[in-house]
């Protein structure tokens, strides 16, 4: 291999990195989660400290596609506070588009295998 072809190699490599790099950062905000915690009575500031004391927040995760970002979202419901948090309502969009949950509602929360066992479980 002569320097000219190792430098194109090494330039083509750097191009390619810079771009991953960018494609990973964007991949990271096409995916948004909307979280609308419910406390339990008297737990609030508990329950809110996931999104910083607030009721409501959006957090950005990494998706390679609308599939994997409406699976994140989906499991987000877990609840592993159930006597802190009475529920979650969690809404999703994948590059600007809401995602519903199967039965066509924007919350995702309703496709949760274990919603009946983690939410409103208040004071027991």
């Amino acid at each position: 291999m002569t320097i000219k072809q190792a430098l194109g190699v090494a330039i083509f490599s750097v191009a390619c990195a810079l771009g991953l790099g960018r494609a990973l950062a964007e991949d990271k905000t096409d995916c948004a989660i909307t979280y609308l915690r419910t406390a339990c009575a008297g737990q609030e500031a508990e329950s809110y400290k996931k999104c910083d004391g607030k009721q409501s927040c959006t957090k950005y995760v990494a998706a390679t596609n609308e599939q994997a970002c409406q699976t994140a979202a989906v499991d987000a419901c877990a609840n592993d506070r159930p006597t802190v948090t009475q529920s979650k309502v969690i809404t999703v969009t994948w590059k600007g588009k809401a995602l519903k949950s199967k039965a066509g509602k924007p919350d995702v929360c309703l496709d949760y295998s274990h919603r009946d066992a983690e939410f409103n479980q208040c004071g027991k």
